[in-house]
């Protein structure tokens, strides 16, 4: 994984050309894997681009209703699916919500989530091997793991300020 994007933006960051990386980026790993960036994918990946934090499925459905029909849940889960199966987004498991990510990484990935229990901001750093020393222990007492997802709860250094 590549982290040349800060763990947490600044507050005061140009977040239009943030956006605009970010899609970018995004339509370079759908071309790179011959994937269909469809206008719904799209959309939904700009209404988690709205901000640092991650949205529920249906606050996703209620920012893409202020620009479009209200779309249907199932519309939206399917095109979170893709992008999280690109490596495009994030599912927050503690929150049930969504995170977008400009980061150079697929869904295998090991990633923590440093989550600001103040502003709501998530940031997310490399865990590969915090995840790999997790997941020998859990084989170690014989048990198969299939996920493991590292959330850390606190406060980001902008809201320390």
């Amino acid at each position: 994984m590549s982290l040349t994007k800060p763990t947490f933006p600044a507050p005061d960051h140009d977040h239009g050309r943030c956006t605009a990386e970010a899609i970018a980026h995004a339509e370079q790993v759908c071309a790179r894997r011959a994937q269909k960036f469809t206008p719904i994918r799209r959309q939904v990946l700009q209404a988690l681009l709205s901000s640092h934090r991650p949205l529920g499925a249906y606050e996703v459905i209620d920012e893409l209703a202020k620009s479009m029909p209200r779309p249907a849940p199932i519309t939206v889960y399917r095109a979170l699916d893709f992008l999280m199966e690109n490596g495009l987004v994030h599912r927050i498991e503690s929150r049930n919500a969504f995170l977008a990510c400009a980061h150079d990484h697929d869904e295998t990935s090991m990633v923590a989530f440093l989550i600001c229990e103040l502003c709501g901001s998530v940031g997310e750093i490399p865990a590969a091997p915090v995840a790999q020393s997790l997941n020998a222990a859990a084989r170690a007492s014989g048990f198969a793991p299939k996920l493991s997802v590292v959330e850390i709860a606190g406060t980001c250094a902008h809201c320390q300020k």
